[in-house]
């Protein structure tokens, strides 16, 4: 007696494999797909058992996928997570030929289906290992159903074996030859099922490939940004997870689902793209007048030229007859004001102190020294150099300045400054020009080392981010990266940039990056220009944030109350940055009053 149709009713088969075709095409969870298939073909068989074996990536041998016995109780792979304890099933011999002996790997090497009604007594296969396992469990393997599973491109992605087909009685039998026809339709759609999550897997890691090298491309720009695009995915899904599992306070109803963790993953990975558009040099400019390179250089050899005068004009001065010990006196009085001048240039270069209005005085006064220029300054520059040089041609010898904000040390934009109404709605103000090299005006900087215009161009990356990120197309579960990856300079009071939004108006994912953003700033123990600061300087500065309406309170409560703080710092932070930290001190003390007394 064979194994008939579920219930002799073909139409009821039928019936049950469009549905189990339609559950394959939208399964998207890896595992599960692997236990439909499998569950499906033992459904439609009345199988016992059955094993779904996968052709590996080299196409030489076959791995065990998921595997069920109903009488021994056995279900391994799959959902389960439970291991299978068996090795691969190796496509070919050990002289290279393929391995006829082993009826699944016959199935996939010729593609063909494999019906056998008693093992036992089947010649032309090797069936020691059905045998081996017979023996130890006291089960008896009889009937074998092997279907390849021949994707669109009829290439064999993996073998479904069916085990012991059962009568109504549950007595073991043959698979119907009339039931063949509908496991290798099933098996087609399994495998084109399976191959379009293979490719939807690889895509995903492709694209996370790309988002792992394009992140270290821009980390390796400039050691000030260290391993930084890396770290604050890290940090943006631990507090992401805190809150999806929170269940209660303000992100009780706050979860992301498969598709929403993948998008959050690709907007942390690409949060600061812009970056790539941003000036090393600028990032790095340690000192004021430093450009490609620092230009204390050159203004220490313009003082070594007025030193120079100096010394000659006392020469002359003793070879026309003057008095020799005033002159002497005069020129070391120079020689040392001059010297004291240089030092006072070199220390507002450094940019360490705040440029009070007596010191601004004196740069001006230092400023306002002369020297003569005998060779043209128009030779050896570049094109662009020359467009900036002013016209007309001074004659020599021209009289030079010490310190000079000249007309070739402006710079203009290379396109249009973003208009008031521009598409993205960024509500910044660019500068007037791009770039303004001028010594005076860099050594007066008030405090630190960059001007407007380079502070404008370090805090353009978020503007260049969003611009890049609006022009993928990408598909409707990757939509919001733009938002998500584009709002960490916000804050809660509308005073951020780039479209100074407000609390209510940023997503909950949006305002996680922001608190992984700045928290990974100040903790980074990698950064050259600053001395590492310690676990708690990071959260007392944080807890100023958020009672200044800068950073999201609730969030940065969660993250504390999670303990992600802490589970951060000991990945990534050096051990004499982690002290004790009594967040109760925290707790309840981050929260505004109000943002409208803030505004």
């Amino acid at each position: 007696m064979t194994a008939h149709v579920i219930e002799d009713d073909r139409e009821l088969a039928y019936r049950r494999l469009i549905e189990l075709g339609i559950a394959l095409s939208s399964e998207r969870n890896r595992s599960q797909l692997l236990e439909k298939i499998l569950l499906g073909a033992k459904e439609m068989t009345n199988a016992d058992g059955g094993t779904l074996y996968l052709v590996s990536d080299d196409g030489q041998e076959l791995r065990f996928a998921i595997m069920r016995n109903d009488t021994l109780n056995i279900a391994l792979g799959g959902t389960t997570g439970a291991p299978i304890p068996f090795p691969p099933v190796q496509m070919r011999a050990s002289d290279g030929t393929f391995n006829y002996k082993s009826v699944v790997a016959t199935a996939a090497v010729t593609g063909e289906t494999i019906n056998l009604a008693d093992a036992y007594n089947t010649a032309g296969f090797d069936f020691g290992g059905p045998r081996a396992f017979d023996e130890r469990t006291g089960y008896h393997s009889q009937s074998f159903l092997t279907v390849p599973l021949k994707n669109h491109d009829t290439e064999v992605a993996g073998v479904l074996q069916l085990i012991n087909a059962r009568d109504r009685d549950g007595k073991t039998v043959p698979f119907s030859e009339e039931i063949v026809p509908l496991v290798e339709a099933l098996a087609s759609q399994a495998a084109v099922a399976l191959d379009n999550q293979m490719l939807i897997d690889a895509q995903k890691n492709l694209f996370r490939a790309v988002l792992r090298v394009f992140a270290s491309a821009i980390d390796a720009k400039s050691p000030y940004t260290g391993g930084h695009c890396h770290r604050v995915p890290e940090l943006t899904n631990m507090l992401a997870r805190a809150a999806d599992q929170t269940g209660e306070g303000p992100f009780a109803d706050f979860h992301l689902n498969d598709d929403e963790w993948y998008e959050l993953e690709v907007a942390g990975g690409l949060h600061d793209c812009g970056k790539v558009t941003t000036r090393e040099f600028v990032v790095d400019k340690a000192t004021k007048l430093e450009t490609i390179y620092n230009r204390i250089h050159e203004i220490r050899t313009r003082f070594e030229v007025v030193k120079r005068d100096a010394e000659i004009d006392y020469l002359r001065g003793v070879m026309a007859g003057g008095d020799e010990p005033r002159l002497r006196a005069e020129r070391d009085a120079r020689m040392a004001q001059l010297n004291d001048d240089f030092a006072f240039v070199a220390d507002c270069n450094i940019g360490s102190e705040f440029m009070a209005p007596e010191k601004l005085a004196r740069l001006e006064g230092i400023a306002a020294i002369t020297w003569q220029r005998t060779l043209d300054d128009r030779l050896g520059l570049s094109w662009e150099e020359t467009a900036r040089q002013p016209t007309p041609v001074e004659l020599l010898p021209a009289t030079e300045h010490l310190l000079a904000d000249k007309h070739n040390h402006i710079i203009e934009h290379d396109t249009a400054p973003l208009a008031v109404d521009n598409p993205w709605g960024f509500r910044i103000k660019p500068p007037a020009h791009k770039s303004n090299l001028g010594e005076v005006y860099n050594l007066a900087i008030r405090r630190g080392t960059l001007t407007d215009e380079e502070r404008y161009h370090i805090n353009d990356h978020i503007v260049q981010t969003i611009i890049m990120l609006e022009a993928l197309p990408f598909p409707k579960n990757l939509r919001r990266v733009p938002e998500w990856a584009g709002g960490h300079h916000e804050k809660m009071n509308g005073t951020g940039y780039p479209r100074g939004l407000k609390r209510d108006e940023m997503s909950v994912p949006a305002k996680i990056m922001m608190i992984a953003d700045i928290f990974e700033a100040l903790s980074a123990r990698d950064r050259p220009y600053k001395a590492r600061k310690k676990l708690s300087d990071c959260i007392d500065i944080m807890a100023r944030m958020s009672r200044e309406h800068h950073i999201d309170p609730d969030l940065f409560e969660l993250f504390l109350k999670s303990g992600v703080y802490r589970a951060y710092a000991d990945i990534f932070l050096l051990p004499e940055q982690i002290d004790d930290i009594d967040i109760e001190h925290y707790i309840g003390h981050v929260h505004p009053v109000s943002v409208a007394a803030a505004e």
